[in-house]
């Protein structure tokens, strides 16, 4: 039998019992696959503390969005597991700026910039070392992997992007000026540097996925693919046919 190491939030506390009683329990060092009962936000979780293991994870939704996890089911869980399909995902490596130096933090949804007070931030932003935008006056700004673009950077109405797209989107927050820009698509070996205008009068947080560096001056985004990680799908049902399936959605 696969040996599996169960994972969960609070709130699935009472599910996470059954199944550990139900296929075992092997533990995070010795499983092959990790089982994590949540909602999106406890998937990210998971990726980062079983970063660079090389262990695939299989989420069941017991939150409350669960766009990155399956349907929860106890009775099949492990014929599911045996035919489960492959999506191999990288994060984001954010190199933030401040006063008290740098700070590194990788983020499997999205790299974004906020602005920290009533006035909005005011951003340049260069490509590969060229300036594009010299000043984006907006609530903030952010980068987006393929995972990622169907989280806060649809709500920011960014593009959707296939899970093997060799793309990041970069995404305005409520753009000010230039009131017409609404974004772009750029080649996953992009690396995107934010240097943050007056930082003294508008202060700007960065924040990738749940990890937040206050007062930041300058932030560089590029994808790691020094890191892979494996989420189990079931089959007919992967990240491929959702990303998809949410183009179509009302």
């Amino acid at each position: 039998m696969t040996k599996l190491h169960f994972t969960a939030t609070p709130q699935a506390e009472e599910a996470l019992a059954v199944l550990r009683a139900r296929f075992g329990e092997s533990g995070p060092d010795n499983a092959e696959i990790v089982v994590a009962l949540g909602g999106d936000g406890f998937m990210l979780q998971t990726l980062h503390t079983f970063t660079g293991q090389g262990k695939p994870i299989y989420g069941m939704n017991r939150g409350t969005v669960g766009f990155l996890m399956n349907e929860y089911h106890q009775d099949d869980l492990m014929e599911r597991l045996a035919v489960a399909e492959k999506a191999v995902i990288h994060p984001l490596k954010m190199t933030a700026h401040n006063q008290k130096g740098a700070v590194e933090a990788r983020a499997f949804n999205e790299v974004s910039l906020l602005r920290e007070t009533r006035q909005a931030a005011k951003i340049r932003i260069l490509v590969d070392g060229k300036p594009r935008i010299s000043e984006l006056i907006c609530d903030g700004i952010l980068v987006s992997t393929p995972a990622g673009s169907t989280a806060y950077n649809l709500s920011a109405h960014g593009p959707i992007l296939p899970i093997d797209a060799d793309l990041l989107a970069l995404t305005p927050i409520s753009a000010f000026r230039p009131r017409r820009w609404r974004g772009a698509l750029l080649p996953h070996r992009a690396r995107v540097r934010f240097e943050v205008l007056e930082s003294g009068k508008r202060p700007v947080s960065a924040v990738a996925d749940d990890f937040e560096v206050r007062d930041v001056t300058a932030v560089d985004v590029i994808e790691d693919r020094t890191i892979s990680m494996t989420l189990l799908y079931d089959a007919g049902h992967n990240l491929d046919e959702r990303i998809l399936s949410e183009q179509f959605s009302d």
